[in-house]
């Protein structure tokens, strides 16, 4: 911000390497962000607050391959009034569910060796040898 003292907001921004348009937010509101207004709350009731963790859950727990369209058909059968919207809804809790207590996933930490790059040497000089 002490660039914006003497420089004009595109050059100050480019000095302060960022862009120009977060220096025009920066002027506007000079709050930080842990003094501005938190996260709202949800805007509507959740429709899934009675079922998942009653029905949904143990259903992955007792079947973890199965797949979440197959949990949402079930869901609609038993309770008709829940209604189709609550497709994605749904689709997103159960991957945040499978991420913190599905199974384990296989770490790969994949390595590509270029030509050249690296080269292994026990140091034998066979320039003599010709």
């Amino acid at each position: 911000m002490k660039y914006r003292q003497t420089d004009s907001p595109s050059v100050a921004a480019a000095k302060a390497s960022f862009s120009t348009s977060t220096e025009y937010r920066f002027e506007k509101d000079r709050r930080l962000p842990s003094q501005k207004k938190g996260a709202r709350d949800r805007r509507r009731p959740d429709p899934l607050a009675s079922v998942f963790e009653t029905e949904v859950v143990p259903m992955l727990k007792a079947a973890p391959g199965v797949r979440a369209v197959a949990i949402f058909e079930e869901m609609l059968r038993r309770h008709p009034e829940l209604g189709a919207g609550i497709r994605r809804t749904l689709e997103r809790r159960i991957r945040a569910w499978r991420t913190i207590h599905g199974e384990e996933q296989e770490v790969i930490f994949r390595q590509t060796h270029e030509p050249g790059q690296v080269g292994l040497s026990d140091f034998t000089d066979m320039g003599e040898l010709g």
